[in-house]
């Protein structure tokens, strides 16, 4: 008889009532007796619950369903493995299955005795990507849709094999299948240039997690990273700067230099390069989607041919003039080049971010304008879109676009990559487009993922593995004719203060781990705990092999202050914004004119809808009313500064008191000498003593450095 941990808690159950029954029964000594005893025992089902709970194989992402038996199987015995996949896709599941770390041997036909190890593609599962795994009593069974299903059915066992080195396992049915088509990374290698090598070590992750697409920004300002032999000064020229790190250049002159140059920072791919990364990606089953940024994000090729520039400025522009064929010219090649290397369905032409304003002044643009009866820098955006798409198309391809291609109008095959938020990519859906989910509150994991004083510099804000973790792409409450345009979800790391390699890595890891989830398994399977616990073993093992994930052992995790509303003497009372209207910014409105007073301190980011952001002259200056006389004896408000976006520290802070709410005594004045760090800070700034008020004024003036201020609550004590 083979008892499981069921089995045992109610044996356990039934022999705790009766020495219950006896224990009330005898004497005291008995009841000590049996009192012991019945301890003893319930420790004991505690230990095998614990031990069962310890034995639970748990792949990342989570498998779709498990159905366990209850006998034991020894998998570290040799297999015979046999699979009927053929060609290129045996040689590729032959590489993954040494992977496992199964001990096998490769025969031609299924087993008729000893042990097996049987791979065969089912034509009877109807989803892509789909495998079941049944481990018998005498060998292991992987029935999948195709190859890739098949390749990750080896990933999953590869984390049975991790989790269980030992080779005790249980006897287990798994049905495993995508939730989504599309399970993506970005990879940023324009701002800080990143190696071959580099790149194929987060393939070989992305594999493991069973993600299948690498979208690689390839092109933007900081530098031109693959080779176009149609337009040579691309990378012998606009992939070279000085100085090396993002930063300093972007701030400083923005200079690009001859391939060679002294202190010349960057690099390229070259053509026999990039062939070789797309052949190791295809043979883990991810494809590689490559981008050329257009028409913005573009002042590198505008550096090496000035003549696609708009007429009215020399230099110092981003966008290409969409007036000038030779823009198109330019770009249809440099497209026929990347198509011979990339055999994606989709060509990534970015359509983000471009100003257009230089279009409105550049007599060539405003001529395509009246020639093409455009009536916006909107629409003439969407004409390059659409002329692109058109050319794109021509070649048997696909465009995809962050979501800003739906201004003036969305070309007809696109599809949106939606990043802003997700209206983006509801709105390409709603209209019958195909949209990828990347939404920057949750997907955009350039962000610190710590309490950002402990984190090196960063783009600004706080987005934890929660935060990442907590996302849907398509919730309940999605209507279907929407949610089944949305193809999958994706991570995005772009590099601006990323420098060096082992930097990268921990911004990315244990991050997409969580994407990689999201990407695979059933809404209903996922919960955070499970899942950070799978996410700790995952960053051990990854660091263990070399890589430089964040440590999740040592995450401090979110603002102290804004684990529980705090309550003051100003909680919920009014508050006047001492303008003629609000200057609050729309986007950092918090919660509007209670925000200040509504008990709610902010997270570690500006950005979470508690922080209120102040962008006037003026900075912070608002009134709040008692409702009586009252004595006080602090009044005091947090601020913090991120320099990256753009948000300071006040300059000076001035607390007045009233009683009438017309005559007002200063309680204090600081003065603040606003400093410029590449940390992240949080600072108080208050008064202390005792007063009787009505009315009290905070005003925290801004400083010469442009940007917001950013504040919490008002805190009266």
């Amino acid at each position: 008889m083979v008892l499981n941990f069921h089995t045992t808690r109610v044996i356990g159950c039934l022999l705790i009532n009766d020495i219950i029954a006896i224990f009330v029964e005898n004497s005291t000594i008995m009841r000590r007796v049996y009192l012991y005893l019945m301890v003893a025992l319930i420790a004991t089902i505690s230990v095998a619950q614990a031990q069962a709970q310890a034995q639970e194989i748990t792949p990342v992402p989570y498998q779709v369903s498990k159905s366990p038996y209850t006998a034991p199987f020894d998998a570290t015995q040799r297999l015979k493995l046999y699979t009927n996949l053929e060609g290129e896709d045996r040689e590729r599941l032959l590489a993954a299955a040494e992977q496992t770390g199964l001990n096998y041997e490769v025969v031609d036909n299924r087993a008729e005795d000893g042990a097996y190890f049987n791979i065969v593609i089912n034509r009877n599962l109807q989803d892509a990507e789909e495998y079941h795994i049944n481990i018998e009593e005498r060998g292991i069974v992987v029935d999948a849709s195709d190859a890739a299903g098949a390749f990750y059915a080896m990933q999953t066992l590869r984390q049975m094999v991790e989790s269980k080195p030992d080779g005790v396992w249980d006897q287990v049915l798994i049905g495993d299948h995508p939730r989504f088509e599309y399970r993506g990374v970005l990879i940023d290698v324009s701002r800080h240039f990143r190696s071959v090598e580099f790149l194929k070590r987060q393939i070989d992750m992305m594999a493991r997690l069973k993600m299948n697409r690498l979208h690689l920004h390839l092109t933007d300002a900081a530098g031109w990273r693959m080779e176009v032999e149609s337009y040579p000064r691309l990378t012998s020229f606009a992939a070279w700067r000085t100085p090396a790190t993002w930063k300093e250049w972007w701030y400083g002159e923005r200079n690009y230099v001859e391939e060679g140059s002294e202190g010349a920072y960057g690099g390229y791919y070259t053509k026999a390069e990039l062939r070789e990364l797309v052949d190791y990606a295809a043979d883990r089953y991810i494809t590689i989607i490559p981008e050329i940024e257009m028409p913005g994000h573009s002042d590198e090729v505008l550096a090496a041919y000035p003549e696609l520039r708009c007429t009215h400025l020399p230099e110092h522009q981003g966008e290409l003039c969409i007036g000038k064929e030779a823009t198109f010219e330019m770009m249809e090649r440099v497209i026929d080049e990347v198509i011979e290397i990339f055999p994606s369905e989709y060509i990534h032409i970015g359509g983000d971010e471009a100003s257009k304003e230089n279009w409105k002044l550049c007599e060539d643009c405003q001529r395509r304008m009246q020639e093409e009866g455009l009536e916006s820098v909107d629409e003439l955006q969407s004409y390059m879109i659409h002329r692109m798409e058109e050319y794109i198309n021509s070649k048997g391809r696909q465009i995809i676009g962050w979501d800003e291609i739906l201004q003036g109008g969305l070309a007809p095959n696109a599809t949106v990559m939606s990043w802003r938020g997700e209206e983006g990519g509801i709105a390409a859906a709603a209209a019958g487009h195909d949209a990828i989910m990347s939404p920057h509150a949750y997907c955009y994991i350039d962000a610190p993922q710590d309490a950002p004083p402990t984190q090196p510099e960063a783009i600004g804000g706080y987005l934890p593995l929660e935060k990442v973790y907590s996302y849907d792409p398509t919730p309940a409450t999605m209507d279907e004719s929407v949610a089944r345009y949305i193809k999958g979800v994706q991570a995005n790391l772009w590099a601006e203060f990323i420098p060096t390699d082992e930097h990268y890595e921990m911004m990315l890891w244990p991050r997409a781990i969580a994407i990689a989830e999201i990407g695979w398994s059933p809404q209903n399977e996922r919960e955070y705990s499970h899942f950070r616990s799978r996410a700790v073993d995952i960053v051990e093992r990854m660091m263990a092999e070399g890589y430089n994930p964040f440590d999740l052992r040592n995450e401090i995790g979110n603002r102290p202050e804004s684990m529980r509303p705090v309550e003051h003497l100003a909680l919920g009372k009014s508050v006047t914004y001492n303008l003629p209207s609000r200057y609050y910014g729309p986007q950092y409105a918090a919660a509007g004119d209670v925000a200040l007073v509504d008990g709610l301190r902010g997270t570690w980011t500006y950005s979470d809808g508690r922080w209120q952001g102040f962008l006037g002259r003026a900075g912070v200056d608002v009134t709040i009313d008692m409702g009586e006389v009252v004595t006080i004896h602090s009044v005091a408000a947090d601020f913090m500064q991120y320099c990256g976006p753009g948000v300071f520290m006040p300059c000076k802070v001035e607390i007045f008191g009233s009683i009438d709410g017309e005559n007002f005594e200063p309680l204090i004045v600081i003065d603040h000498e606003v400093v410029p760090a590449d940390v992240p800070s949080f600072m108080t700034f208050g008064w202390e003593g005792e007063a009787q008020v009505r009315y009290i004024r905070y005003h925290a003036h801004r400083s010469n450095y442009s940007g917001f201020l950013f504040t919490d609550e008002i805190v009266v004590r």
